[in-house]
């Protein structure tokens, strides 16, 4: 298939194929004269790479990934996904710390609604 196909077939663009290309993520792609012809291995990639952009993944996370059929490449992205996990997990505690401090500032300002208190929740506080 040409370029437009997969384009179509992956939702990407023939411009971020041409880029994906470039950096070494598809690996070397068969040629038919100038043009470009990609096979259902292709498809596959390229869906993989859309996958890891969409967790968060940037293409230079992704350099090598046309050696995913080694044990190294296999190696290489489970570390990645294992630092990502890692940094969803800490994201997620930091959500949690917000949610806290929001939550107490949401009682205090209640607080001060209830009796009718000064606007700002220190005064109220210590009221």
């Amino acid at each position: 298939m040409r370029i437009g196909e997969l384009a179509h077939r992956t939702g990407t663009t023939p411009k971020a194929l041409r880029l994906y290309e470039a950096r070494g993520l598809l690996g070397a792609v068969a040629r038919a004269g100038s043009y470009r012809q990609y096979g259902e291995a292709d498809v596959a990639r390229v869906q993989l790479i859309r996958q890891a952009l969409a967790l968060g993944f940037r293409l230079a996370d992704l350099d090598g990934l046309d050696t995913l059929h080694t044990a190294e490449g296999w190696a290489r992205m489970a570390a990645l996904v294992a630092r990502r996990r890692a940094a969803v997990a800490r994201e997620r505690e930091r959500l949690r710390a917000l949610e806290r401090q929001l939550a107490a500032l949401e009682a205090e300002l209640h607080a001060c609604d209830t009796r009718a208190a000064p606007a700002t929740p220190l005064s109220c506080a210590a009221a």
